[in-house]
Formats: C-alpha cells, structure tokens, sequence
C-alpha cells in the first residue's frame, strides 16, 4: 500500500479525534478563557507530547496491554475520572479564592499536559487506533512511527489549539464578573461531565 493512501486517511482520523469534545480541549478551552492563548501554548505543547509518546510506546507494542488486559482499562478509567472531578473540584475552589481574595490560578505545565494523556482514555483510543489502522509502511520502524507521529501532531496542535484560541477569544467578551463566574460554572459542569463520559469512550 501506498504511503498516501495510508497519510489521508491519518490526517482524517488524526483531525476529528483533536478536533472534537474531549478532556483535553474542555481543559484548553477553560484555560484559554481563564488565561489566553500564550499561557495555554505550554499546555497545548505538552499534550501534544504526550500524544506522541503514546504514539511511539503503542507503535512500540506497549498499548497491547490495554487491549488484552480490561483491568488496566478501568484502573485508566477511574485514574481519569478521578482526575478530572478533582480539576473540577479545584474550578469550583479557585473561583471561590479569586472572588474573596483576588487571587489567580496558574495554567497547566508542559508536564502536567503530557503526563495527563496517560489517564486521559480518548488519548489512549487515538494513539491505539492510530498506532494499528494507520502506521505507515516504511522500510525503517523507526522512520515509520516518526512519520506516525509528525502526521498526528502536524494536524492535532492545531485542531486542540483551536480550543484555547476559542476560549481566549470569548474571554473578551466575558469581562462583567458575574458572566465570567457563569462560564466557569459552566466549566464545572462540563468537567464533571467529560469525567463521567470517559466510562463511554
């Protein structure tokens, strides 16, 4: 098979999965509102390499485990769950301090964006479909995950960061404090929400 026949079909799967609802791009958009775009672009960068590295260890054969052992998939499942009603525990905390004392969070690291893609199971449905459907055929093993990953992430920064850009831009429109108190309550509840769809993805 052709290598393009294979790339199309990547970029594809690679923009509908960054692009669409998910934990990470409700994070972004929240922490675009919040922060703006620049200080997301840590965050942004940092589940992207994450995605990769996941890229790499289920090309690697290491996302084998998930499939065959159901037992990793729900310790996954409540990890992320877990995660993700703290972070909304945390929302709900942090609009409170700001509105009694002023006080602002800080964004999400580089690090703490990537190490959130290993209990973050949308991340592990991409890498692991990517990594099996549409790893190209190249001579090197090596050359053909690399290709695997600059594909997903040349279409996946963008398609993510879409979302910080969506919140950065709505953040100028939500200067009267009682709207911007609104959509954080929003916020909270789509976090609670991403946290109980992960037991459907």
């Amino acid at each position: 098979m052709k290598i393009m026949e294979i790339l199309y079909p990547l970029a594809g799967f690679a923009f509908v999965t960054s692009v669409t609802p998910g934990p990470n791009n409700i994070l972004l958009l929240g922490s675009g509102l919040r922060f703006g775009f620049w200080q997301t672009l840590p965050h942004i960068l940092g589940i992207q390499f994450g995605v990769a590295l996941q890229l790499v260890l289920s090309a690697a054969g290491l996302g084998v485990l998930l499939v065959n052992y159901p037992g990793l998939q729900v310790a996954l499942k409540i990890f992320g769950t877990s995660y993700l009603l703290h972070l909304a525990w945390q929302l709900r905390h942090n609009l409170v301090k700001e509105r009694e004392d002023g006080q602002r969070t800080r964004p999400f690291t580089f690090v703490q964006g990537a190490l959130f893609q290993f209990i973050n199971p949308k991340a592990w449905m991409m890498t692991l479909t990517a990594s099996s459907l549409f790893l190209p055929s190249l001579d090197s093993k090596l050359a053909s995950i690399a290709l695997l990953c600059l594909v997903f992430n040349s279409v996946g920064a963008p398609s993510s960061g879409s979302w910080a850009v969506l919140g950065s831009t709505i953040k100028h429109y939500l200067r009267d404090s009682f709207w911007q108190r609104c959509f954080s309550g929003c916020m909270i509840a789509i976090t609670v929400f991403a946290a109980l769809a992960i037991w459907f993805w």
